[in-house]
């Protein structure tokens, strides 16, 4: 797939303090279920189309080189309930289990839908996944500061490598301090699996950090890097506007499992 507004390909690197205020945070020590989403625009909205198809880049993946994961009774279980319940909100099915399961599944849902409507039924899932009440709870008693932006880094890489494989926490300077609010995935699952920039884009980065931004007011900006496949996921970071992401200018791979073409119109 190629991108029809192509970009630089970036390297995760510094995050900026722009866009982020400082906030005394609260004492109070909760239990995070779950991330919030992240806000795609300011409130004028703005179109951005996007193509992606077979594009003529070197660009390839090692198929041998694919990482093996154990994924124990809890990464099953929350593999299969992620991959059943966008099913469910799609009409898609699926005959296989694990997370075969849920990339045929996203695949089936970059076929069927355009990049839009992708992102809106993957942040209903998410959405509808956690009670409201508890989305509330989180977002009042964990407003932003340090504290909290490290306690979201933390809680996902232990309880998100299901999804996202192997991550670690790593420093940044923000607001002239130095925290560790980035979670640096050295080889992403879904982008590795799905082998696709237009769904790693469209079912991945743009509806999590929408709904991590709404849901429990954590700005957010995912920085994957689509030739060694890892990411950055940068906590208390606003992420760019679509027409200045890097991000949505990327060529897809020559062995992309949806090979077709996607539109993208977002919220700037």
């Amino acid at each position: 797939m190629e991108a029809k507004v192509v970009l630089q390909s970036r390297t995760p690197t510094g995050t900026s303090s722009r866009g982020v205020n400082k906030q005394r945070c609260s004492p109070v020590r909760a239990v995070l279920a779950r991330p919030a989403e992240s806000v795609v625009g300011s409130g004028t909205k703005e179109r951005l189309m996007l193509k992606l198809k077979p594009a003529d880049s070197k660009r390839e993946v090692a198929q041998d080189s694919s990482s093996v994961h154990n994924d124990n009774w809890f990464d099953l279980w929350a593999i299969n309930y992620l991959s059943q319940s966008l099913q469910a909100a799609t009409g898609v099915k699926s005959m296989l289990s694990g997370y075969e399961s849920l990339v045929e599944t996203t695949a089936m849902m970059s076929k069927k839908f355009n990049t839009k409507t992708q992102q809106e039924l993957v942040i209903q899932v998410l959405d509808t996944a956690i009670p409201k009440l508890i989305l509330n709870m989180i977002k009042t008693l964990l407003p932003q500061c340090q504290f909290t932006r490290e306690y979201f880094a933390a809680f996902t890489t232990v309880f998100f490598a299901w999804l996202i494989g192997p991550s670690e926490v790593r420093e940044s300077e923000l607001n002239g301090r130095r925290e560790k609010n980035v979670v640096y995935v050295k080889k992403c699952r879904f982008l590795e699996q799905s082998n696709c920039v237009g769904m790693c884009i469209n079912l991945c980065k743009m509806p999590s950090q929408a709904f991590i931004k709404d849901s429990l007011g954590m700005p957010l900006n995912m920085v994957p890097n689509f030739d060694d496949m890892s990411c950055e996921m940068i906590f208390g970071q606003d992420p760019p506007t679509p027409n200045d992401d890097p991000v949505l200018k990327q060529p897809c791979y020559k062995l992309c499992r949806a090979n077709q073409q996607h539109t993208v119109k977002s919220s700037g």
